[in-house]
């Protein structure tokens, strides 16, 4: 009776160890749980953007509580974006271009308001992408939003639009890719 009980507090120790858990896309590890600015954030969802059955990065959404769509999403804050980069075949030019026709089409091709914030953020992969790269995006309600690469802090903004049409890109209605969309958004 007492090994049953022991074994049966065991395995349930096991399966609540959600806090360090993480899962694996495409050979990155994607945790469960972030904490940032003292906030746990929870892993919403995750995925892989591919191209002709090529796998370029995993993108991972964070947030306080659980959301479906952009719209529960944009209320959040912070909500924070993750691009981890599994190809080598990705160059700065390639993202850029990538990231330009996502702020099209969650603009619906209407980026003038933004325009100098989309140059400005450009400028993250004019230092080059590189396999093993990770993009960070942490937005606000407030409409701040600051960029990482690797860890290391590259700029900030201060925009509402912005913050909106960088989020649609990944989770709006012409998203960079459905599958990747539905992942992030657990759909």
């Amino acid at each position: 009776m007492k090994y049953l009980l022991a074994t049966s507090l065991a395995l349930l120790l096991l399966l609540n160890t959600n806090d360090t858990a993480a899962r694996e896309l495409a050979d990155v590890e994607i945790k469960e749980q972030i904490i940032w600015s003292e906030q746990p954030l929870i892993l919403n969802g995750a995925g892989i953007r591919s191209k002709f059955f090529m796998d370029l990065y995993v993108g991972s959404l964070y947030l306080p509580a659980p959301a479906h769509d952009l719209t529960q999403v944009l209320q959040q804050s912070p909500a924070i974006i993750r691009l981890n980069i599994v190809s080598g075949m990705i160059t700065a030019e390639k993202m850029q271009a990538a990231i330009e026709d996502g702020f099209n089409a969650a603009t619906h091709d209407n980026t003038s308001h933004i325009d100098d914030k989309i140059a400005q953020f450009m400028a993250l992969f004019e230092s080059g992408v590189s396999e093993g790269d990770q993009f960070t995006f942490v937005t606000f309600s407030s409409g701040r939003v600051t960029t990482y690469k690797n860890g290391k802090a590259q700029g900030q903004f201060e925009d509402i639009a912005f913050r909106e049409a960088l989020l649609g890109i990944w989770l709006g209605n012409e998203p960079a890719q459905n599958s990747l969309k539905e992942a992030m958004l657990s759909l």
